[in-house]
């Protein structure tokens, strides 16, 4: 019979998928912030960028906390995303839509984090490993305040402007 995983391997696979993302999102939003034409919503991508980063940062003091090394395990769900992200800046270049769409791409990505977050988090906390699960909940404040925010720069002018 094969070896039974349990919970603490299902968190250490988690962690490596959201590690990926994270990196990839480094990645991905100097190209969305330069796409942008609001000046709010290219601040608000600039922001997150830093955000992003210390994000990494703190996976990497979660592994280190479960006795692992920092390692990525390529997340197909980030991977959809941002090549989403990539057709709306291609295909809305231009256009006055196509912030819009580039808020779309970016809130998507801020609702996969945030699931990935809150289930790593009640796993930590279930493994009994508080100071990780205090980590990973600072790290879905954030993402929920960025949720937030790009809700407001879009209900206050990107979508208004996209429908003229």
């Amino acid at each position: 019979m094969a070896d039974r995983k349990k919970l603490a391997d299902l968190f250490h696979d988690t962690l490596k998928d959201v590690y990926f993302a994270e990196k990839k999102i480094v990645a991905t939003l100097p190209k969305m912030q330069e796409a942008a034409a609001n000046p709010q919503l290219k601040d608000a991508f600039t922001r997150h960028l830093g955000e992003t980063k210390v994000h990494v940062e703190r996976l990497e003091q979660v592994f280190e906390l479960i006795g692992k090394k920092p390692e990525a395990k390529t997340c197909n769900a980030i991977l959809g995303i941002t090549e989403e992200g990539d057709e709306i800046m291609k295909d809305y270049q231009g256009s006055p839509a196509l912030d819009a769409g580039l808020l779309a791409a970016a809130q998507s990505v801020e609702h996969d984090e945030m699931s990935r977050y809150g289930t790593l988090r009640t796993w930590a906390l279930e493994l009994g490993n508080n100071e990780a699960a205090g980590l990973l909940q600072t790290t879905l404040d954030e993402e929920q305040a960025t949720d937030l925010a790009l809700t407001a720069i879009a209900t206050s002018v990107v979508n208004q402007k996209a429908e003229a």
